[in-house]
């Protein structure tokens, strides 16, 4: 996503033994002057710097964040990953001022937009990584400490060679029944019916979790109607909410 497009002579580069897939595409980071001005005013308070890996938005194995002394306090963990420009995030994050938030987003200019949405609404509650989520959440989160996963209107990657690229499959299920606290819950939502039907078959019968409401889940009252999904209504599509939890052992 970032960068210019080079046309001289490349070197050719050793094969690479190993390649995270990654499930967004980088655009372009030219920030607008509000987003810049947001970006150098809020980002020392609310984005946090990892380690990074091979790629630009991937986390060094071993990474770790103290979240306690990043929020300076201990409460529920909330995890949202592909935040956008926050249009949902900060809205969501003031109305739950009990808990700390941490949003993940590779695209710089809409966390500029966000770091800008934070500061005006005055939250303290709410922490960014300017990196893929889905490692985030692996790397970064204990086993049995988030209580909410977020992951709104992800990238539907139609084409079928590209399915490989969605947020949602078995994989990343394991990973977040593990990150979940027992009955921790991850709420999904999509303006695609392909995507859709795609996340029940995939955890449905995911070990570990609990389709919460047996099917479709209504429509989370707390979640605002962004200028993004207002574009799919009007686009003719329905939007599917879907809601897991984590069973408990004990009990399920």
């Amino acid at each position: 996503m970032a960068g210019g497009h080079y046309s001289g002579p490349v070197d050719p580069l050793p094969p690479r033994l190993h390649r995270d897939v990654v499930s967004f595409v980088r655009r372009s980071a030219r920030m607008n002057e509000s987003q810049a001005r947001s970006w150098e005013r809020h980002r020392s308070a609310y984005v946090i710097d990892v380690p990074r890996g091979e790629l630009s938005t991937s986390i060094a194995e071993g990474a770790t964040v103290d979240w306690a002394a990043e929020f300076g306090r201990r409460a529920p963990m909330i995890v949202e990953i592909g935040s956008g420009a926050g249009d949902s995030l900060v809205p969501m994050a003031s109305g739950r001022p009990e808990a700390n938030v941490v949003a993940f987003e590779v695209f710089e200019p809409a966390v500029a937009s966000t770091l800008g949405k934070i500061g005006r609404a005055g939250l303290t509650n709410v922490r960014m990584v300017v990196a893929d989520g889905a490692q985030g959440l692996e790397r970064l989160f204990e086993d049995g400490s988030v209580r909410e996963l977020w992951t709104f209107f992800a990238d539907p990657w139609h084409k079928k060679r590209h399915h490989k690229r969605r947020l949602v499959g078995p994989d990343f299920a394991d990973v977040v029944t593990a990150k979940l606290e027992p009955g921790g819950l991850w709420r999904l939502a999509t303006d695609w019916e392909d995507y859709a039907l795609w996340m029940r078959e995939h955890l449905d019968d995911a070990p570990g979790l609990v389709n919460e409401y047996g099917g479709w889940a209504p429509r989370l009252a707390e979640r605002p109607l962004t200028k993004y999904e207002s574009r799919g209504l009007e686009a003719g599509r329905h939007v599917f909410d879907l809601t897991y939890r984590r069973a408990d052992a004990a009990q399920d």
